[in-house]
């Protein structure tokens, strides 16, 4: 096993990557624009998308990462789902997912990172935050994008888990605890509620549907819901309807949540620099837009950095 030595740094900086789901792309533009100012994370903290971005990143996979999401397309993205029956708690097990991340990632184990890392998950019996500091980078990973009702639950250690987002949506608390003194927090959440109404015009993966590929997703639905499919799947991803569809309700209840407990989150521990990417009018599942995503994390950067290392400058 390897041993991570410890340098010696009074300014130990933790990033703090937050939850957000296809907004979690533009971590990216973060990362990257953080590096071109030399600005060095030494801790890594992910909840959610954020977790598997930061992953990815400490694993020294991330360029790979970059370039197989900014190739990524509506129907690629419905690839990777694996529908099952709503009984299992979700609509996707992430079983395809995790086959593709495990060519990168394999059975790297947390400890062996080059700098420390923690993903968050939520304990979905008793509430309380799962803290991923050592064992299995994968599982870390998968138990903190378990998005409720649409990511089936994990069960790891007894437990069942699910979305980092339901407790801990930007982990400035795992930084501190990790020893960070300066934390960058990257929040995805800021002006989500609000800003995108039911009805608007297709994109991302209701577009996908729209074009013709709802047949090919409902040949991966399982056999209990194939004779249902072809209502079952407009109800899901179609917000031209009359009234809010199923995915609609769950993608504006979960960013109402992670507003919420961001903010008081926040309140009670908030970070030294706080990053805020104009992504609001970007959807829950518009994971085809990365390109758009990254963009924005870079000039998200670009627009705070006076402010970064002025932070980082007086706590040298």
């Amino acid at each position: 096993m390897a041993v991570r030595k410890k340098k010696p740094n009074r300014r130990t900086i933790g990033l703090a990557l937050g939850s957000g789901s296809a907004r979690g792309w533009s971590h990216i533009g973060v990362i990257r624009a953080l590096a071109e100012a030399e600005i060095k994370p030494d801790i890594v903290a992910g909840t959610s998308v954020g977790a598997l971005v930061g992953a990815f990143w400490v694993s020294e996979h991330l360029d790979a990462f970059e370039s197989w999401i900014t190739r990524l397309n509506r129907i690629d993205f419905l690839r990777y789902l694996d529908f099952g029956l709503l009984s299992r708690g979700g609509f996707v097990h992430g079983k395809r997912l995790m086959d593709f991340f495990h060519e990168y990632i394999g059975g790297l184990k947390i400890e062996d990172l080059p700098r420390p890392f923690a993903a968050v998950a939520a304990d979905l019996t008793t509430g309380r935050e799962v803290w991923f500091e050592h064992g299995s980078l994968l599982d870390a990973v998968r138990a903190s994008f378990a998005l409720p009702g649409i990511f089936t639950p994990v069960k790891l250690g007894g437990q069942w888990l699910v979305d980092g987002g339901l407790v801990n949506p930007v982990p400035v608390s795992i930084c501190r605890a990790m020893g960070a003194r300066v934390v960058i927090a990257v929040n995805l959440n800021e002006d989500i509620v609000g800003r995108r109404r039911l009805g608007r015009k297709r994109s991302g993966l209701y577009a996908a549907v729209g074009e013709g590929s709802g047949r090919k997703l409902r040949n991966r639905v399982s056999n209990v819901l194939k004779e249902r499919a072809s209502s079952l799947i407009p109800q899901l991803l179609d917000p031209t309807v009359e009234t809010p569809g199923l995915l609609n309700v769950l993608a504006s209840s979960i960013n109402i949540m992670q507003d919420r407990i961001t903010r008081s989150r926040m309140a009670g521990d908030p970070p030294d620099v706080m990053l805020k990417p104009r992504l609001a009018h970007l959807g829950l599942l518009e994971f085809d837009r990365a390109a758009e995503a990254i963009e924005e994390g870079r000039a998200c950067v670009k627009r705070m950095l006076p402010t970064l290392r002025s932070v980082l400058d007086s706590k040298k």
